[in-house]
């Protein structure tokens, strides 16, 4: 792999081209990486309007109605609803883990076997969440299971 990177002063903004033969997972987890340093969510937490990088989000849940991110500086309550949040961060590692948790792949450091054919996802700051049934076979298949 190559890295190329080009100043120019009249550039109005940043421009990331990747050039291949064949977009193969590699590829896309690139491309995944640099769209995630992009987006942006914001919440509420402590009463104050926040914003956060969709990277450090560990994972995001529906929980009565409300949706809230949790990352390692703690927990803000997003507007969005989980749906249109999954719509939002589509193309980068988010996945969807059940019908109401979206995890951030970048984060989980182990995949475990659960009761009942789901998984369960150990995070980098040591908590664990569970993938359903219905979702394991996706982040089986992100690790080449």
């Amino acid at each position: 792999m190559r890295i190329t990177v080009e100043e120019r002063p009249d550039a109005d903004e940043v421009e990331v081209r990747v050039t291949c033969r064949a977009v193969d997972g590699r590829v896309q987890a690139i491309v995944a990486a640099v769209g995630a340093l992009d987006r942006r969510l914001t919440g509420i937490a402590d009463g104050a309007l926040v914003i956060v990088d969709a990277a450090q989000v560990l994972y995001a849940e529906s929980v009565d109605g409300a949706c809230f991110l949790y990352g390692a500086d703690g927990v803000i309550e997003c507007p969005l609803r989980l749906a249109e949040l999954e719509e939002r961060l589509a193309g980068t590692e988010f996945l969807r883990a059940s019908r109401t948790l979206l995890v951030n792949f970048d984060h989980v450091r182990a995949l475990r076997p659960y009761p009942g054919a789901r998984l369960e996802l150990v995070l980098g700051n040591g908590e664990s969440v569970i993938a359903s049934r219905q979702f394991a076979p996706a982040f089986r298949a992100k690790i080449g299971l």
